[in-house]
């Protein structure tokens, strides 16, 4: 569809011995409007209709594993041992930049040795890990049961999840610490999760 013999069509015709009346502009923006304007009427995307490969039903194992990745207890498991990971990682780097591991108090001149300066790097390593392997299965746990309750998926289940993970770690040590900790960890949650989506 060329819309000239159509313009053409729609003129009228020229007095007999005058001059020629100048072609009608091309308007392009009555063009535009209906390609990419307002008047553009969207298209139903079917991959079928281009030859698409339907995708196969799935099977019954297919559907169990998915179900059990997608769990509570399957989500806790992973950030327990993300956590465990990252924790003793951390541990290891922050005692390699301490001046004070190996050190004996009790003969504070002495040069510790590499087995001694390796075992206390061992010991904060492990600390650490289980430390972040405890709250990432709390907090991820948590997210997952708020999230389960509330049947929707966005910032306030890491907030609330954030919360109620900082508030039960400070309250051993009392109220205000709970207190502290739920706000803390909520603001924390809040940013990380603003950051990633």
């Amino acid at each position: 569809g060329c819309p000239t013999p159509v313009m053409a069509a729609a003129l009228p015709p020229s007095a007999p011995g005058g001059p020629e009346p100048p072609p009608p502009p091309l308007q392009y923006s009555l063009l535009l409007q209906h390609l990419v304007g307002e008047q553009r009427r969207p298209r139903a995307w079917d991959p079928a209709a281009f030859g698409g490969i339907p995708s196969p039903p799935k099977s019954e194992e297919q559907k169990m594993v998915e179900r059990a990745m997608e769990s509570c207890a399957f989500k806790a498991a992973l950030a327990c041992v993300g956590g465990f990971v990252l924790g003793g990682a951390f541990g290891v780097f922050t005692a390699g930049i301490d001046t004070n591991v190996g050190f004996d108090p009790k003969d504070p001149y002495r040069t510790p040795t590499a087995k001694e300066v390796l075992k206390d790097m061992g010991q904060r390593g492990i600390s650490y890990a289980k430390n972040f392997a405890i709250v990432g299965a709390m907090f991820s746990c948590t997210e997952c049961v708020v999230e389960s309750y509330r049947g929707k998926s966005d910032w306030k289940n890491s907030v609330i999840s954030g919360c109620i993970t900082g508030g039960a770690i400070g309250f051993r040590a009392g109220l205000k610490a709970g207190v502290i900790g739920c706000g803390g960890f909520a603001a924390f949650s809040a940013a990380i999760d603003y950051y990633l989506r």
